[in-house]
C-alpha cells in the first residue's frame, strides 16, 4: 500500500484521534474514568451461551468449517424470517447464509469483493453517509476505491436521500454501505428507504451492504429490514445484511455475527476466510446457534437500554431538548464543539466522548457535518450511567450555553 494510502487509512481512524485529542488532558473531578467513547456493550452475555461453550471444550480441536453449522444457518434462518416475516422458502440456508467472525470483519471484507468485481466495470465507489462508521471507509481505501459519502444530516433525516445522489456518482458505484439504525444518529430506515435504495443498487449494479448490527436495540417499533423490501421485489440480488451478536446479545468478545443475502456475494465472503479470514470457532457457534433462538434475554437487554436512555432524557433533556435516538444505544448531541466538549468532560468529569466530527469528512461545501456533535455510548448498567449523566449535564451546561434545545429541536429528532 502506498504512503498516500496509508495516510488516508489512519484519517479514518475516530479513536487513534481521540487518543491524540485527550493525551495531554487528565481525567478530573475525583471521577474513576467512565469510557463512553466506544459502542461496547459492558453486560454479560446469558450464561447459558457461556455453558455451550463450556460443554463445546471438545471442540476447539478441530478447525471450524468456513460455513459453520447446519444448526448454525438453521437458526439463523429461523431468526430472519421470524425477525422480519420473511418467508421460509425465500432464503437458502446452506447458500445464502454464512456466519463471520465479527460483522465488523465481514463488513470489512466485503469491499475487497465488491470492488475488485466493479473495477473492470470502472466501478470503483464506495458509497456511504456522512457521518459515517469508520471501518466503511477504511475497507473502500484498503479494497482500492474510493470512499464517496452521502449527505445524511437533519434535512435527509440523517439518512443518505436516494433521490439525490447524481446518476454519474451510482454508475460509477460498486457498492453502498447502509447502516440503520444508524451509528451514530440512531434514525432508522422505512420499508421505503429500502425499497428505493435496493431498485437503485439493481439498476446500476452495485451491491447494498445492510448493516444492521442495532437492529434489536429500539425505542418503540422494530426498525424495518433490508431483508423485508428484498422479498417484497422477489430476490435477494445486490444485498448482504449483516446481523451481529454483540449488540443483540451483548457478546462482543464473542466475535459472532452472520451474513445474509446474494448467494454470489455469499459465496464470495465464503472464499475470503478460507484464503485469509477467521471462520468462528465451534464452541462459539454452539453459543450462538442457542442465543439466535432465544428472545428473552433480548427484550430484558433492550428494557435496560430505554431505561439508560431515560436516565438520559431526565439529566439531558433541560439542555437539548429530545434526546431519546428511535434505535442504536448512541446519544447524538448538539455541543456547539464536539473536541472541545470531549476534552472538558474528561477534565472535568473523567468521561471519554467520542467528537463527532471524527465520524465524518468535510463536504464540499467545507462543512464538517459532524463537528458539533458528540457521540455517547450508553453501553454500562443504568445504575453506573445515572451519576455519570449527572456528571455530564453540568459540564455541557456550561459547555454548551443557550440555544442548544433549539439547535437540537431544528434535527428533527
Amino acid at each position: 500500500m502506498n504512503q498516500d494510502r496509508v495516510e488516508s487509512l489512519a484519517q479514518f481512524h475516530p479513536f487513534t484521534r481521540l487518543n491524540k485529542l485527550l493525551e495531554t488532558v487528565q481525567p478530573g473531578g475525583g471521577n474513576t474514568p467512565l469510557l463512553l467513547s466506544l459502542g461496547e456493550p459492558q453486560f454479560q452475555p446469558p450464561a447459558f451461551a457461556l455453558d455451550a461453550i463450556a460443554n463445546a471444550k471438545e471442540t476447539w480441536a478441530k478447525y471450524p468449517p468456513t460455513a459453520g453449522t447446519a444448526e448454525f444457518r438453521a437458526a439463523a434462518k429461523a431468526w430472519v424470517v421470524r425477525r422480519y416475516g420473511i418467508e421460509a422458502a425465500f432464503i437458502d440456508a446452506d447458500k445464502m447464509i454464512v456466519p463471520v467472525s465479527g460483522t465488523r470483519e465481514a463488513l470489512f471484507h466485503i469491499a475487497l469483493s465488491a470492488v475488485a468485481l466493479g473495477a473492470p466495470k470502472g466501478k470503483g465507489k464506495v458509497l456511504m453517509a456522512n457521518p459515517f462508521y469508520h471501518t466503511y471507509a477504511g475497507a473502500a481505501v484498503v479494497a482500492g476505491g474510493e470512499p464517496a459519502f452521502l449527505p445524511a444530516g437533519p434535512e435527509t433525516g440523517f439518512l443518505p436521500d436516494p433521490d439525490a445522489v447524481p446518476k454519474e456518482l451510482l454508475d460509477q458505484a460498486a457498492m453502498i454501505y447502509l447502516c440503520s439504525p444508524a451509528n451514530p444518529q440512531g434514525s432508522v430506515g422505512s420499508a421505503d428507504f429500502w425499497q428505493r435504495w435496493l431498485a437503485l443498487a439493481r439498476r446500476h449494479d452495485f451491491l447494498i451492504a445492510a448493516d444492521e448490527c442495532y437492529a434489536e436495540i429500539y425505542s418503540d417499533a422494530p426498525p424495518p429490514g433490508a431483508i423485508e423490501a428484498a422479498q417484497l421485489s422477489g430476490s435477494c440480488d445486490n444485498l448482504l445484511v449483516f446481523h451481529s451478536l454483540s449488540k443483540r446479545s451483548s457478546a462482543p468478545g464473542m466475535r459472532s455475527g452472520f451474513v445474509a443475502g446474494d448467494a454470489r456475494y455469499i459465496s464470495r465472503a465464503a472464499q475470503l476466510i478460507n484464503y485469509g479470514g477467521v471462520a468462528v470457532p465451534l464452541p462459539v457457534l454452539a453459543a450462538s446457534t442457542l442465543l439466535w433462538s432465544d428472545e428473552a434475554h433480548v427484550v430484558e437487554n433492550r428494557a435496560r437500554y430505554q431505561a439508560s436512555f431515560d436516565l438520559a432524557q431526565q439529566a439531558l433533556g433541560p439542555i437539548f431538548g429530545h434526546v431519546k435516538p428511535a434505535g442504536g444505544f448512541f446519544l447524538w448531541l448538539d455541543v456547539g464543539d464536539g473536541e472541545k466538549a470531549a476534552v472538558e468532560l474528561w477534565r472535568q468529569a473523567a468521561i471519554k466522548v467520542l467528537p463527532g466530527g471524527y465520524m465524518a469528512r468535510v463536504d464540499a461545501r467545507g462543512y464538517n457535518p459532524g463537528a458539533s456533535f458528540i457521540r455517547v455510548a450508553l453501553v454500562y448498567e443504568p445504575a453506573q450511567l445515572e451519576g455519570a449523566l449527572g456528571r455530564m449535564a453540568a459540564v455541557l451546561r456550561s459547555v454548551v450555553g443557550e440555544g442548544a434545545a433549539s439547535r437540537v429541536s431544528s434535527r428533527g429528532r
